[in-house]
C-alpha cells in the first residue's frame, strides 16, 4: 500500500490502454499528460466482465465528452490485460459507447501506488482520482467493491478543483454545481455566519 495523500505530487506512471475508439492498442503517461496540460482522472474498479463495473462504465461514457471539455483525460484501471479490455468492450452492451482509454495494470503496480489493490483478492477497490496538471493530487475517493460510483459527481468534482485552482482564495460549498454558483470567501468575517454567506435568512 501507499501513503500517497492529497496534496502530494503523484510519482510518474505508465500504463497500457486499450483504445476502443481505434480499436486498438495504446499507452498513458502521466508526464505525458501533464505536458499537454491536462487534468487526470484515473477510475480504478475491481474486474472486467463484471455487473456494477459494467453500470459505472456506461455513466462515465454518457459524461466523457464534458470531462474532455474541462480539459482532463480520464483512464479506467484494473488487473486486467488490454486483451482482456478489448474482450468486455466488445461484447458488454453497457460498453458500447465507451471511448475513454482502458487502462491495463497486471502487475498491480499502479494499484498499490494508489493504495487500492486488494492482496487476498486479486483486484482493485473502486478507487477515483483527480491529479491537477502540475501532478498534485487533489481528490481521493474509495469504495467498497460493491458500490457503485456517481459519475456525475465525480464530474463536478473535476469542475470545482478546477475552479478552484484559478480562485484558491475561495472554497466550493456542498452544493456547489458550476462556476457561477455561490462560494465562499473563508475568514474571520465568516466565522459563524456561513448561512448569511450563502444568502440564507
Amino acid at each position: 500500500m501507499t501513503n500517497l495523500q492529497v496534496g502530494q505530487t503523484v510519482p510518474d506512471f505508465k500504463l497500457d490502454t486499450y483504445l476502443p475508439t481505434k480499436k486498438d492498442f495504446g499507452d498513458f503517461s502521466l508526464a505525458a499528460n501533464m505536458a499537454a496540460g491536462k487534468w487526470t482522472v484515473l477510475v480504478f474498479y475491481p474486474a472486467d466482465f463484471t455487473f456494477v463495473c459494467a453500470t459505472e462504465f456506461s455513466s462515465l461514457a454518457e459524461l466523457y465528452p464534458q470531462f474532455q471539455k474541462l480539459g482532463a483525460e480520464v483512464v479506467t484501471v484494473s488487473t486486467d490485460t488490454k486483451f482482456t479490455h478489448l474482450a468486455w468492450q466488445e461484447h458488454e452492451g453497457e460498453l458500447k459507447g465507451v471511448t475513454y482509454p482502458m487502462g491495463a495494470d497486471p502487475t498491480a503496480r499502479v494499484s498499490k501506488l494508489f493504495g487500492v489493490y486488494l492482496e487476498d483478492a486479486g483486484v482493485d477497490l473502486r478507487g477515483t482520482f483527480i491529479i491537477d496538471p502540475k501532478g498534485k493530487l487533489v481528490s481521493a475517493e474509495v469504495n467498497f467493491l460493491n458500490l457503485g460510483r456517481n459519475m456525475e459527481e465525480l464530474l463536478r468534482k473535476v469542475d470545482a478543483n478546477i475552479y478552484l485552482s484559478k480562485a484558491p482564495a475561495e472554497a466550493c460549498p456542498a452544493k456547489w454545481k458550476k462556476a457561477g454558483d455561490t462560494t465562499l470567501k473563508p475568514g474571520a468575517h465568516m466565522v459563524g455566519k456561513v448561512s448569511q454567506a450563502l444568502g440564507k435568512k
